[in-house]
């Protein structure tokens, strides 16, 4: 078999987090990975079936997902096994600031002459820090598009040539100095994206890895995926690293990148051939305008695995009955932020509760299976008693707006969760922390990086409010947790025994969270560390599901999730292009 073109490597948020005892807190309590963020990024897939597509080898190794899952697993032995000409790590978002570095430090002690390159969002933020302060990064290859840069470094690499020519890419030049090539691709449409999971199939059996592969650690149980409807945004939120304004200043993006809506639906029916599981529609689809909106679901109507469709703002009745229509499965996702208009938008979201609320009960009418409602702490305008009231506002969601009529479950269920651990670099907040009401405590790379270590979710965030400091924020996460877990066990949403045991789980938290502070609190530093690692065996069972069961964010399944002959079909194809190949080398 031919030399290993690229391994890209993700690690765990913080790289050695079976040693440490951190109380992560409930910062992953609302998405599908565990607290060290094992779910590789979308680009992976994407970067890895482009370079594919025009003849290099690429292989995923999710380390992440390998040491939650394998007590023994050793990913520096993994790292010295792998001899690829290049290793790709991903740094897209800031909680991934420690584990992505160490794992350059180890990839530079094993293959000191294997250059080590970073991309994504953060990655694109810090460029020139990350060349000027960590020798074991070699490149940064910057944007919100990678495929095609990743593909002519990778030529260079391989063939010679000049890395000055290479698009969206910051380096070392002979004399040391950084230099930042221009982002020179930045399409204006999806069109050269394949998102194509039967490439993580493929791969599965190449170099029989089954967990290396999987996207984050219960993938397997429950095999959600995602669909790519843009690169960009139009819309303006405060403290979001992917706003319309972060994509101008990172990413030089004038107006988002578009996926076509037959391409967009024909992903849909990609994923269906291989999984039962839901799919993730990323982005709201009316974004482009409803002619995109009505082209998409023309193109996936009737399709039959469960969807999950967000909004970012209202919508009409005959919109909602239109999704109706055309997706037997779906569930809805609206990020609410919060009850109270003036914070909502203080945060940069200008709709109002009462129209979002309309929405809601559209979309309830027109067969919408579930409706989850995200709520945030941490945002400006925002008080200890506005989160309270948030809390109290989902009780009146859930009699009012959903009443569960006609003996019929429960379809709307409330979440919240803080803003947590970090502000993103390039959002508005970051830039100007003071004039939205912040006081920003993390500003470099290596800030971000000693603040992940730090004991409990409180040390880590990098930020405090006028109208709350990091106490209230952590306090006012717990009580409304408390609040919408008994509002979901009074109501039937969860089961009493699930929710008694949430609430068993807020309240060793807090209890945690004091334990700490007092150790902290402490001059010895010594003793402080003894004191930390005693707690390790408590604090990670208190890690997963803080203010919420998991599970509660879970599509109902039913026990075929996967469909194995057409993985094996895939395989098989692959291994006789590949055996064809090899022939034809031979002759």
């Amino acid at each position: 078999m031919s030399r290993l073109d690229l391994v890209l490597l993700h690690a765990p948020s913080v790289y050695d987090f079976r040693k440490e005892s951190i109380l992560y807190g409930p910062v992953s309590d609302l998405v599908p990975s565990t607290p060290v963020f094992e779910m590789y990024p979308i680009g992976f897939t994407t970067i890895a079936e482009y370079l594919e597509r025009h003849g290099f080898r690429v292989r995923i190794v999710n380390l992440a997902v390998r040491m939650l899952r394998e007590r023994r697993f050793d990913p520096e032995m993994m790292i010295r096994s792998l001899n690829p000409r290049a290793f790709g790590i991903d740094l897209h978002w800031m909680p991934h600031a420690h584990g992505a570095i160490e794992v350059a430090r180890l990839v530079k002690k094993h293959h000191p002459n294997t250059p080590v390159f970073l991309g994504g969002f953060s990655s694109t933020y810090y460029h020139r820090e990350l060349l000027a302060e960590y020798p074991e990064v070699d490149f940064v290859v910057r944007g919100d598009s990678t495929e095609e840069p990743m593909r002519q470094l990778m030529t260079v690499l391989r063939d010679g040539g000049d890395l000055a020519d290479v698009d969206n890419l910051t380096w070392r030049g002979p004399d040391g100095q950084v230099r930042a090539n221009p982002i020179g691709f930045s399409p204006d449409t999806l069109d050269h994206v394949l998102l194509d999971y039967s490439y993580v199939i493929r791969s599965v059996a190449r170099y029989r890895d089954l967990a290396s592969a999987i996207p984050f650690r219960h993938w397997l149980d429950y095999p959600i995926t995602a669909a790519l409807t843009c690169r960009g945004c139009t819309y303006g939120c405060k403290t979001c690293g992917g706003s319309a304004r972060a994509y101008e200043q990172l990413h030089e993006r004038q107006r988002p990148a578009y996926r076509s809506p037959s391409d967009l639906a024909q992903d849909l029916r990609s994923i269906s051939r291989f999984s039962k599981g839901p799919v993730f529609v990323l982005g709201d689809i009316r974004q482009p305008g409803m002619d995109y909106a009505e082209a998409f679901l023309a193109a996936v109507r009737g399709f039959p695995n469960p969807v999950i469709l967000e909004l970012f703002e209202p919508a009409s009745r005959e919109f909602m009955q239109l999704v109706g229509r055309s997706l037997p499965h779906w569930t809805l996702e609206v990020s609410l932020e919060s009850h109270d208009d003036e914070v909502r938008q203080a945060f940069g979201r200008p709709y109002t509760t009462a129209a979002m609320e309309k929405t809601m009960e559209y979309a309830l009418e027109a067969g919408c299976e579930r409706l989850d409602v995200f709520f945030m702490i941490g945002l400006p305008k925002q008080t200890y008693d506005s989160v309270m009231g948030t809390a109290e506002y989902c009780r009146h969601l859930v009699h009012d707006v959903d009443a569960g009529r006609n003996g019929q479950p429960r379809r709307l269920i409330p979440f919240i969760s803080p803003l947590a651990p970090f502000l993103d670099p390039g959002s508005e907040v970051f830039e100007n922390p003071e004039a939205h009401g912040y006081r920003l405590l993390c500003r470099t790379v290596e800030e971000h990086r000693r603040a992940l270590v730090q004991p409990s979710w409180k040390y880590v965030l990098n930020y405090e409010t006028v109208w709350m400091n990091r106490d209230e924020i952590v306090d006012s996460t717990y009580a409304a947790g408390l609040a919408l877990n008994r509002l979901k066990m009074d109501t039937g949403i969860i089961p009493r025994a699930v929710g008694e045991a949430t609430e068993k789980r807020i309240h060793k938290a807090r209890r945690l969270i004091a334990q700490i502070d007092d150790i902290m609190s402490m001059g010895d530093a010594g003793l402080r560390a003894k004191l930390l690692r005693a707690l390790k065996p408590q604090v990670d069972s208190a890690n997963i599901s803080t203010v919420c069961e998991k599970s509660e964010l879970e599509v109902p399944l039913g026990w075929a999730k996967l469909n194995v002959p057409a993985a094996a079909t895939v395989i098989l194809r692959d291994l006789r292009q590949r055996l064809a190949r090899s022939g034809q080398k031979a002759g």
